[in-house]
């Protein structure tokens, strides 16, 4: 016996759309200046902006993915497509948090002097274009996994730019050639912070693994103690995505009742269920079933 409620955040694709187009004009703006000025900081900051294009059209994609309706060979759909979008933008993330501390480092001890004008205005460019872009999706990134992923692509990106404008700063007026590969240092770590949740709720999901948030001994007690049950066995509590939770079971019950009668029981089950923020169950009743009555099996 399953029922279920399904729940899906409708990402804006015009938003996403824009944000992206403003992404790939700074990415090559930054590129080229970079090429131009000598500056390593703009070039890094040119591939952490093409980064977000890679996330956000990944979100974008699988935002759309994840709205297909199931099929006989797909009976969840796409759902976990928005997972799989978060997973490869946290981590992706990471790596390039990685990498700034390495270049950082590196510079610390080898600053390179740069045409510092070029560094200041298109940092600024960058931080007028990003901050744009995370206003357009900032709705969507409170209800949506992926997109908060993507946003949080984007926040970063720009800060690493508010760094780089003041190690433009630096350069041009006090020759503080390290400030940036400091501040550079300091974002990283930021970003390893704020995508580390990330990653490990999308693998949790990945893995199949109880929700952080469900009690299974709890919710046993509490379906346990309900009239008619004797007992509760074969549990499974999983995630298709972010918003839905999966329960299956098996309940024995104390007589052998009517499936009508059954029912009741389930709708018991159910409120109880609800309560812990799950929205899809499935029971399977038994009646001096023989099997293992191991809660986890």
């Amino acid at each position: 016996m399953t029922t279920e409620t399904h729940h899906h955040h409708r990402v804006s694709g015009k938003n996403l759309g824009l944000t992206i187009l403003l992404n790939v004009l700074i990415t090559v703006a930054e590129a080229i200046g970079g090429i131009i000025s000598g500056s390593m900081s703009l070039l890094s900051d040119a591939a952490h902006n093409f980064s977000d294009v890679l996330s956000l059209l990944i979100s974008y994609i699988a935002n759309n993915l994840a709205r297909r309706k199931a099929t006989p060979e797909q009976t969840f759909g796409l759902k976990r497509s928005e997972i799989l979008a978060a997973f490869i933008n946290s981590a992706t993330l990471m790596g390039l948090a990685i990498v700034i501390v390495v270049e950082g480092t590196k510079r610390l001890y080898h600053p390179v002097s740069v045409n510092s004008s070029w560094v200041i205005w298109l940092s600024l460019l960058s931080i007028a274009v990003n901050g744009a872009s995370v206003l357009f999706i900032r709705n969507d990134a409170l209800d949506n996994m992926n997109i908060k992923s993507a946003y949080l692509h984007l926040f970063s990106d720009m800060l690493t730019s508010v760094a780089v404008l003041v190690g433009g700063v630096a350069m041009k007026y006090l020759q503080w050639y390290w400030v940036d590969a400091v501040f550079s240092m300091v974002i990283a770590i930021y970003l390893l912070y704020s995508s580390w949740s990330i990653f490990k709720t999308s693998l949790r999901i990945f893995m199949q693994f109880s929700p952080a948030n469900i009690n299974i001994n709890l919710i046993t007690k509490q379906i346990e103690s309900l009239p008619g049950v004797k007992n509760i066995h074969h549990v499974h509590v999983w995630q298709i995505d972010e918003h839905e939770i999966m329960f299956e079971a098996h309940i024995d019950v104390t007589d052998n009742i009517k499936i009508s009668d059954f029912e009741s029981i389930l709708e018991q089950v159910k409120v109880k269920l609800k309560e812990h923020g799950v929205n899809h169950v499935t029971i399977q009743p038994e009646y001096s079933v023989t099997d293992n009555k191991q809660l986890i099996h």
